[in-house]
């Protein structure tokens, strides 16, 4: 991912991971982006360098031989990535085993977090990668819970206005009526509930009913650990919860089968797949319902920043936590793993965990290790603080200009959602907006009347979908080297990670030490009524 600012429009070029050469405004995104742009707490404190940095052992050491693992040492765990993934499989590691063992988690950045991650702008703190939480997302609500995490209640969706925009013209537009007065929100609600069904019909049910049997079925994943297998390979995983056949074809093929109207699919389920995924209709089914499922009522998200899961798990795990660490190469010797960093270190681990997609990253393995070529879908996040022009949209004031703008699938169209995330004043906001390639200046400056300020973001954030899909293995050696992010080509989410990492953690309790796995009395359960709470 990279990240760059500009600030009242000065733009000074530097290269990553080099010398400054243009000045300060205008950054890439490595670690000093990390403390200066993304400016979650995690980096201000003496707090949080003790969250972080359970051991010393987290800080750069100068190269030393290979140590060799002692007969009676308790073995080591080694992952790779800190985000959801990563840290969902050293809190469930913890969570279900009493056997002992140490945990190294070793992360390039200077922060936790992976795709989850906050942005400043303006002094105030937005969520920059994954934002939003189902309400059942029941592993989320319990790291919430059990981390004591507030969940930051979204604002009322009753007078959120949205447009559908085809490069010309909004084609859909719902009411927009800002009050105070709770039954006034309620009555433009039903309003746009009766304009929704005037243009889209019965297939707004259809599409109601479809999201929810996908979701229906991925919540046998939350069914307690004594009657659920551990699942060797995604496809295995996939079809005991019902869900296998949906990544075998597209969610276009799916939609059509059920009956959506063309009209639902063209616009409102296509503004949904490119806003969710960057990408259209044609991507497969499961990623499109699950996409789909991320549209609906009762969407959370954690005040302070997602990220903050990833660092009370890892905390409460006991990792050693190794920042500023890139694993280059991973070698099975025998008996052990051994991993060597980019800045000279060795480690030796009885099992390797690979928690961060591999697309993109150039990890040595020996012995070589073959899983199917992945793209990655990249999205391009721009946060603007300014004000829209209404003349770019053929409007002639901002207020008519909808707080959610969708477009549809039009290779012409720039970008693919403008948000307004805050409002500061008649004639100052702060919008997000979603596209598939940079925003230049110009194209800047053409929608918007005004910019105080833009920071702009690149995340390689999902897989690029294509049915039907292939999937890599969870096991990448056949021994104890595996996989989180095989499961990202059903869907990519924080959950879906969360749901992977939980069997991988089973895995290896199971294959390395020969364990059924229990629920710990040292944790809070993770099945039952706890799981099984709505917001």
């Amino acid at each position: 991912m990279i990240i760059y600012r500009i600030k009242k429009k000065k733009i000074c070029l530097s290269a990553p991971n080099s010398d400054e050469e243009g000045g300060d405004d205008f950054e890439s995104r490595d670690h000093r982006l990390r403390r200066n742009n993304m400016l979650s707490p995690l980096a201000l404190s003496l707090f949080t360098f003790l969250l972080l940095c359970p051991s010393f052992s987290s800080l750069p050491q100068s190269p030393l031989p290979t140590p060799i693992p002692a007969p009676n040492d308790p073995p080591t765990i080694c992952i790779v990535g800190s985000g959801i993934g990563g840290s969902s499989v050293a809190h469930f590691l913890r969570h279900y085993s009493s056997h002992p063992f140490s945990i190294r988690i070793f992360e390039r950045n200077g922060i936790v977090g992976g795709r989850m991650a906050t942005v400043n702008v303006s002094g105030q703190t937005f969520e920059a990668g994954a934002s939003i939480l189902h309400p059942k997302n029941f592993h989320a609500l319990n790291y919430t819970k059990s981390l004591g995490l507030n969940i930051k209640k979204p604002s009322s969706s009753d007078s959120f206005s949205l447009g559908i925009w085809d490069g010309k013209n909004f084609v859909f537009k719902t009411l927009s009526f800002s009050s105070k007065l709770p039954f006034v929100d309620k009555i433009v609600s039903l309003a746009n509930s009766v304009l929704m069904f005037l243009r889209y019909g019965f297939s707004l049910l259809r599409m109601e009913s479809f999201t929810e049997g996908t979701v229906d079925k991925f919540l046998k994943y939350y069914e307690s650990s004594e009657s659920r297998p551990v699942f060797e390979t995604v496809d295995g995983m996939l079809k005991w919860a019902g869900l296998y056949n949906l990544t075998t074809r597209t969610l276009l093929e799916e939609m059509i089968d059920s009956g959506f109207s063309p009209l639902l699919i063209e616009e409102l389920v296509t503004v949904i797949t490119r806003i969710n995924y960057g990408q259209s209709v044609s991507i497969s089914g499961l990623a499109g319902a699950v996409s789909l499922a991320g549209s609906g009522g009762g969407l959370w998200a954690i005040e302070g920043g997602n990220w903050q899961m990833a660092a009370g798990l890892i905390n409460r795990s006991d990792a050693a936590l190794h920042l500023h660490e890139e694993i280059e190469s991973i070698s099975y010797l025998g008996e052990y793993y051994e991993l060597n960093s980019t800045i000279g270190n060795r480690y030796t681990c009885e099992v390797t965990v690979v928690a961060t997609p591999m697309d993109e990253l150039n990890i040595q393995f020996a012995p070589q290790i073959s899983i199917p070529k992945r793209e990655l879908q990249h999205t391009h996040a721009t946060f603007v603080r300014g004000l829209l022009n209404p003349a770019y949209f053929g409007l002639n004031a901002v207020s008519e200009i909808p707080e959610l703008v969708g477009t549809i699938e039009d290779s012409d169209l720039p970008f693919s959602s403008i948000s307004v995330l805050r409002q500061h004043g008649e004639k100052d906001m702060t919008y997000k907006i979603f596209s598939r390639q940079p925003m230049a200046d110009t194209l800047l400056d053409s929608i918007f009347s005004v910019r105080q300020e833009t920071i702009r973001i690149d995340w390689g954030a999902y897989p690029h979908y294509s049915a039907p899909e292939v999937f890599a293995p969870f096991i990448l050696d056949g021994r104890h080297l595996y996989y989180v992010n095989a499961f990202e080509n059903a869907a990519s989410t924080m959950e879906t990670s969360a749901v992977a990492a939980e069997n991988i953690a089973r895995l290896i309790l199971s294959r390395f030490f020969s364990q059924s796995p229990l629920i710990s009395s040292n944790l809070s359960s993770n099945s039952g009524e706890l799981l099984h709470v709505d917001l």
